[in-house]
Parts: structure tokens; C-alpha cells; sequence
């Protein structure tokens, strides 16, 4: 599967994005989704996953209450809702696939996916 994220841009802290995550192919619904992000500098660091129906999310503590995870299966797409924006969400974020599903906490590893987008850069002013 190709993974296409865009919808990144430069904001005012407290301020809201949209990031979406278009997926080629059909099998789509098969594969659970996730958000990762990477600031200038620093590691790869999960942000939120959602199962392959949308029936369940896992956020990181970082983001939670903040963002939200959901997806449109019938148009291949993941979003991320991104409220309350502040300096440190300043990051490349980037979706990812992964077919298979242990344990949802365990989603927060990257190497838990086999499929990654080329990355969308959101950049939050103070």
C-alpha cells in the first residue's frame, strides 16, 4: 500500500489542522492506521493509532484531549484533527500502516507497521 499525507502547515499556537493520509489499493480497511511525528533533532514518536473498523484509538499522553484519530474507509483515507496546537506539536508527521493487531498499546512502536507516507510538516508558532 502507498501512503500520501498532506495538510500540513504553519499555525499560531491554539490554533487547528487537519492532517489527511490517502491509501492507494483497495485493501485499505484491512490495515490499522497511525500518526507518528518527528521534530528537528529527535526520534520518531507515536501520536495515535486507530483499528482497522475506526472502533478503537490509542493516543499518546502528549496529544490526548487534543488530537483526534478517526478514518473513511470508503475513501482510503486516515485524518488527524489537531486542536490546541502548541510550539512542541512542531514536527514532520507521518501515517503508517500496519496489518496486524496484538495489542493496541503495543501500536506504539513503529515497527509494528509495514507501510509509511512520505511525511507532512506542521510548524506552530508561539
Amino acid at each position: 500500500v502507498q501512503l500520501q499525507a498532506s495538510g500540513g502547515g504553519l499555525v499560531q499556537a491554539g490554533g487547528s489542522l487537519r492532517l489527511s493520509c490517502v491509501a492507494s489499493g483497495r485493501t485499505f480497511s484491512t490495515y490499522n492506521m497511525g500518526w507518528f511525528r518527528q521534530a528537528p533533532g529527535k526520534g520518531r514518536e507515536f501520536v495515535a493509532v486507530i483499528t482497522r473498523s475506526g472502533g478503537s484509538t490509542y493516543y499518546a499522553d502528549s496529544v490526548k484531549g487534543r488530537f483526534t484519530i478517526s478514518r473513511d474507509n470508503a475513501k482510503n483515507t486516515v485524518f488527524l484533527q489537531m486542536n490546541s496546537l502548541k510550539p512542541e506539536d512542531t514536527a514532520v508527521y507521518y501515517c503508517a500502516a500496519a496489518p496486524f493487531l496484538k495489542d493496541i498499546y503495543a501500536m506504539s512502536q513503529y515497527d509494528q507497521y509495514d507501510y509509511w507516507g512520505q511525511g507532512t510538516l506542521v510548524t506552530v508558532s508561539s
